[in-house]
């Protein structure tokens, strides 16, 4: 029996959040998808926009940490969605933001870890019936915490 690891797949909010703070969950939310049961995955838009955002907001220092993380990390790099998810996927959260839960759904992650309360951690996509969970890296980490006391 070969157990597959599940898909994570990881806003550029999680990123930049990893950064800027190695220790914070973020961080640690990104080394627990280094291991067995998880795997990350993230679209070329995604490694772009944390890249960009990190580069403009704490510059040098935290964007080779950024690199560093990367390459340890070793995320499936999934296609960009199809233009029709996109679009499904704007009657759940912004045009700008639509990319990032199409692409997670395409791939079929478990999981999309973000900390976009205003557009991803929303009441309208909690409850869109979503076969994948959307959680800040926090809830992530309690629930395959407390999955592994109880399996």
């Amino acid at each position: 029996m070969s157990l597959q690891r599940s898909l994570v797949f990881l806003d550029a909010s999680v990123l930049v959040a990893a950064s800027h703070s190695p220790s914070g969950g973020s961080a640690v939310g990104m080394e627990a998808c280094q291991g067995s049961r998880f795997r990350a995955a993230v679209t070329s838009r995604v490694l772009l926009e944390a890249r960009v955002n990190i580069a403009e907001k704490f510059g040098e220092g935290d964007l080779v940490r950024f690199y560093r993380q990367l390459a340890a990390l070793g995320p499936v790099m999934v296609p960009p969605p199809s233009e029709e998810q996109v679009h499904n996927c704007m009657a759940l959260t912004t045009e700008k933001d639509a990319h990032v839960l199409a692409a997670a759904l395409e791939c079929n992650a478990a999981y999309l870890i973000t900390l976009d309360r205003r557009h991803l951690l929303t009441p309208t996509v909690q409850l869109a019936g979503l076969p994948i969970k959307v959680v800040t890296p926090g809830d992530f980490l309690r629930e395959i915490t407390s999955e592994g006391k109880s399996g």
